[in-house]
């Protein structure tokens, strides 16, 4: 069975696995010791707290396999970025020019350094072994993440974001970057990446361009990647569309990614998510999948499972072997999601 559970410290070798594999561009898990190890001590620390205000929390989430107890994934929500550290984006905006006196009128559009997302929460983190890469696991690892949200909804921004990958060739080189490094950066790509994976975000403010940039000004491959996603990010993309979320215009300064962005609350599978309570005993045999989840914090657990849900009754029942894995027990509750 696959089961989504809170990261723990012992799982820090197989999250420094997944480090190397995920590759350039993934820049939430940098390959570092210091910071991955600080990010499983920093979650660990979110799941016990008591919050009544989103601020620096971080909830880092594993998908284990029970068969072998091998860590196979991971998924992320970040409460509400940009309250410790700088969270820069770019904002897609046009500048109008008009002359009445040479009957000439210009639109162009300009990228303008920004903040505008403090606050937000984030999905992030998303990662699944090629292995287990298959049938519903990938959209049951992602959209987990909304019946956390849906359970736990005041330990969040009031609006979710997700920074989609960008266009970039094998070796980790972006064509929106390279003008920036030719011009303000002066470092590659992945370097730039790796020290914002870090939270070293001091060069940016430092070396960015200030004022609005022409995208017009910008190289053609440049401009042809502004807003596009990586090829292996297309299938998260259309995910997070189908939920709700939309382009507003706003693009990663490094590699030109769009980042897409929903209410917390008209997330679909939020709305759609319910509550139920369990019964444990023999499940009937249904075709219908569920994600489900228990309603705990620190001892949160998600997985997939084949569940009999009535729109006429508020219960459902789960084996014990299920129930057990989820660490509930009858008459606890449950939180439902069609897969």
């Amino acid at each position: 069975m696959l089961i989504i559970r809170p990261i723990r410290a012992s799982d820090y070798e197989a999250l420094y696995s997944i480090a190397v594999e995920s590759g350039h561009g993934f820049t939430s898990l940098p390959v570092n010791e210091e910071l991955l190890r600080s990010k499983i001590a920093r979650a660990e620390a979110s799941f016990t707290k008591n919050v009544d205000t989103p601020f620096d929390e971080g909830y880092l989430m594993v998908l284990e396999d029970t068969t072998t107890n091998e860590v196979v994934g991971t998924c992320g929500i970040e409460a509400a970025v940009g309250m410790e550290d700088a969270f820069y984006h770019y904002r897609l905006g046009t500048e109008v020019y008009h002359s009445k006196q040479i009957a000439v009128r210009n639109e162009v559009e300009t990228l303008t350094l920004c903040h505008d997302y403090t606050g937000a929460a984030e999905l992030c983190t998303l990662f699944l072994k090629d292995a287990y890469r298959q049938g519903n696991n990938g959209r049951m690892l992602s959209r987990s993440r909304f019946l956390f949200l849906a359970q736990h909804e005041h330990r969040f921004g009031k609006t979710v974001i997700a920074e989609m990958r960008g266009v970039s060739d094998a070796k980790g080189d972006s064509p929106f970057y390279e003008w920036l490094q030719k011009y303000f950066l002066g470092i590659d790509f992945v370097e730039a990446d790796y020290l914002s994976g870090l939270g070293k975000k001091a060069f940016m403010a430092e070396m960015m361009p200030r004022s609005p940039v022409y995208v017009c000004m910008l190289p053609q491959k440049a401009q042809d990647v502004i807003g596009e996603v990586h090829q292996n990010t297309k299938p998260a993309l259309r995910l997070l569309q189908a939920e709700g979320f939309k382009f507003r215009n706003y693009v990663d300064i490094f590699d030109g990614g769009p980042t897409v962005e929903c209410g917390l609350n008209e997330i679909k599978s939020v709305k759609r998510s319910r509550l139920l309570t369990v019964e444990v005993g023999t499940m009937p045999d249904c075709d219908s999948q569920y994600i489900i989840s228990n309603t705990l914090l620190a001892d949160y657990r998600a997985t997939a499972a084949h569940l009999s849900v009535s729109d006429d009754l508020d219960s459902v029942i789960l084996s014990p072997e299920l129930a057990k894995n989820l660490k509930i027990n009858s008459g606890d509750k449950c939180r439902v999601l069609a897969l």
